[in-house]
């Protein structure tokens, strides 16, 4: 080739000129650049996954490794999360804060947004530490964003020899695989040689996970002190971690986030593919109550996908992101003294930080209250302390920094007072009158509002243009005598179709896939245990199967154990039900509490059937729980080992055992919530 492209070369001097030459190369360089480097700029994301699209570019530091930044910027501790519900993130963030306190500098990071092959390299870094916060997801998994993280730990073999760590696990003990992911990666860091400077600290959220983080933390960073010979540079000082900057009125109204997840103008113009970041717009078609009579309420909910190609599969889960009450907002911004049509942005300081803004911005006060910011969650401690310099009542000071102690007094007081009396931030700025915060503090130090996750209760084998919702409506009247309403399902309440013509109310969605699922084999025998809206996957799953009956196929033993209070209030989609029993697909084992002077529930009826369950398991059946973790699933579980052990003469731990070769199997699968 080279000697080629030289003749010809020779035979073009012959006829072109020295100028024209010059100029074509000029032309062909200005090409080359447009078509190859330009091209590739387009198809490298300016903005890492995960994070919200901000309005100013990043700087070119923003896509070096994590060990270059920590080299550029003089850091020696990391922190990675693994979260799913932002509070692993959370606490990553608080942790990085606190280091400066320690005479170190802390940097956070993604490990979706990180080459982990690097965490190898921390070593040329002196006194350097890496910290992971992570969550555990579902029945024992890592969190989406842990798990190439997680292959990396299982398969890799990286030598981590010199490296220094330690690990706390977020999780619930109301789930049987307990912090499954922080004592995966504590004990496997372990494994490929780092040495772990303090204990592995276990958060349950079904207590008091701030609680848990509180007590933990206390104790780390003297323990972090010691072992690197350095010294607390004193008091705790609350530092702003993002900058205020008030825009102007006359800013491009396109360019203004109005509750857009990501992208600016997303909800106007939607674009498929659609998924966490990019979720779609659906009409709600039907939104209809399901109890018949009470105090309570229980909706159907039916969303069109049918222009979205969306897809999803019986067991499934749609993410619905909701919308904070409007009086909430409007009392939060008169508590305050603020105007919430005020247009703002908040930057990250930290120029090197992968996250530089806590939310969408710019946007008004509103629109950050209202769509991204949760206003409803008890605050967290360290909200309380930083809280706590905005009152010149120097009796409400130490009434919050008790709070934020990790002493029994301190504890028990942040207990009582915040979580027992369930006090949102609104009701904690209208209880101590001597607090003003600036609200762009507030924006600040709240955490993100995140989507609520439904199973879904419909087949796409029968609709397959629609996903159907069961959710109860959470609404209750707290200790301090205010109402407090769950963000979601009271939002969703108020979006009903109105009169033909009139324009369907739209929800942002997207699916999320799960692994509760149906055997492949439709004639494979089910037993499904859902009380209340534990039903909602197995409507599906019952949906499912009498499409393939209809289609002449086998279809085995569909047996569905289902609890609610009385048959006449809450026996949800009793009419459904009963037309499968009739047609043969379904034996329904139906239990009403309080129809009855003595209260019977599921696990009572499984304890009634040993022989049904017995063959079920017998005859490779599967086995489904979806409802409450805390009481129903581990009743229904300890109902299971009796079985085992009556019928299949087995001792506690072989049954115990069996279970455990059920779950690996995808034979006993559960889909609960505490």
């Amino acid at each position: 080739m080279g000697s080629t492209q030289e003749v010809n070369m020779g035979e073009a001097d012959s006829f072109i000129s020295l100028t024209d030459l010059f100029i074509l190369s000029l032309a062909g360089g200005f090409a080359v650049y447009w078509f190859i480097f330009r091209n590739r700029k387009q198809d490298t994301p300016t903005f890492k996954k995960l994070t919200v699209a901000p309005v100013l570019e990043r700087s070119e530091s923003s896509d070096a490794t994590f060990i270059t930044k920590m080299k550029n910027t003089n850091r020696n501790v990391v922190v990675f999360y693994g979260s799913q519900t932002g509070t692993a993130e959370e606490f990553a963030t608080r942790l990085a804060k606190d280091a400066s306190r320690y005479g170190m500098k802390g940097l956070v990071a993604d490990p979706e947004e990180c080459d982990m092959e690097d965490l190898a390299k921390l070593t040329d870094i002196s006194n350097s530490l890496a910290i992971f916060c992570m969550a555990t997801y579902g029945e024992g998994d890592p969190t989406d964003n842990a798990q190439e993280f997680h292959e990396f730990l299982t398969n890799g073999s990286v030598d981590l020899t010199g490296i220094k760590y330690a690990v706390f696990g977020l999780g619930n003990k109301t789930y049987e695989h307990y912090n499954s992911m922080g004592l995966f990666v504590d004990k496997r860091l372990e494994e490929l040689g780092a040495e772990r400077v303090f204990e592995l600290g276990l958060g349950d959220d079904d207590a008091n996970i701030e609680e848990d983080f509180v007590s933990w933390k206390e104790k780390f960073w003297p323990a972090v002190c010691s072992y690197f010979g350095v010294e607390a540079t004193g008091e705790n000082v609350n530092t702003r971690q993002y900058a205020l900057t008030l825009i102007p009125e006359d800013f491009p109204k396109e360019k203004i986030f109005t509750g857009e997840v990501a992208r600016v103008g997303s909800l106007l113009n939607q674009k498929p593919p659609y998924d966490v970041k990019n979720p779609y717009l659906a009409p709600i078609l039907v939104n209809r109550e399901l109890h018949k009579g009470g105090d309570r309420s229980c909706m159907h909910i039916e969303l069109d996908i049918t222009d979205s190609k969306i897809r999803y599969e019986t067991g499934d889960h749609v993410a619905i992101y909701p919308v904070n009450d409007s009086e909430i907002v409007e009392k939060l911004g008169q508590r305050l003294g603020a105007d919430l049509d005020t247009l703002f942005m908040l930057t990250n300081i930290d120029e090197d930080a992968s996250k530089k803004h806590p939310f969408p911005c710019p946007c008004t006060y509103r629109t950050a209250l209202t769509h991204y910011i949760d206003i409803t969650h008890p605050p967290r401690t360290h909200v309380l302390g930083e809280l706590a310099e905005y009152t010149d009542s120097t009796e409400d000071k130490e009434f919050l920094l008790k709070m934020t102690h990790a002493t029994e007094e301190g504890k028990k007081l942040y207990q009582d007072w915040i979580h027992n009396d369930h006090r949102n931030i609104l009701a904690v700025l209208e209880d101590i009158p001597s607090l003003k915060p600036p609200i762009d503090h507030l924006c600040e130090l709240l955490p993100r509002l995140q989507p609520r996750f439904y199973s879904i209760s419909s087949s796409p084998k029968i609709h397959p243009t629609s996903i159907h919702v069961t959710a109860i409506l959470v609404k209750y009247t707290t200790p301090t005598q205010r109402v407090y309403k769950g963000v979601c399902t009271n939002w969703l309440a108020t979006m009903k179709p109105g009169a033909a013509g009139e324009p369907l109310p739209r929800v942002p969605i997207y699916v999320r896939k799960s692994q509760f699922r149906l055997p492949y084999k439709p004639s494979t025998p089910v037993i499904m245990i859902g009380p209340g809206t534990g039903l909602a996957p197995f409507r599906g799953f019952i949906q499912e199967r009498s499409y393939f009956k209809e289609e002449g196929k086998p279809v085995g033993d569909t047996i569905l154990y289902f609890g609610c209070r009385n048959k006449s209030v809450d026996f949800i989609y009793e009419e459904e039900l009963t037309k499968y029993v009739d047609t043969g697909l379904l034996t329904l084992h139906a239990a009403f509490s309080r129809d009855q002077e003595h209260k019977v529930y599921v696990q009572h009826l499984i304890d009634q059937n040993h022989d049904e369950i017995w063959n079920v398991l017998n005859n490779s059946g599967h086995l489904y729980i979806c409802g409450d973790a805390k009481n129903m699933a581990r009743d229904v579980h300890a109902m299971l080992v009796k079985i085992l052990t009556s019928k299949g003469n087995m001792t506690t731990t072989e049954a115990e055992d069996y279970i455990k070769k059920l779950q690996s199997k995808g034979r006993y699968s559960a889909d609960v919530w505490s």
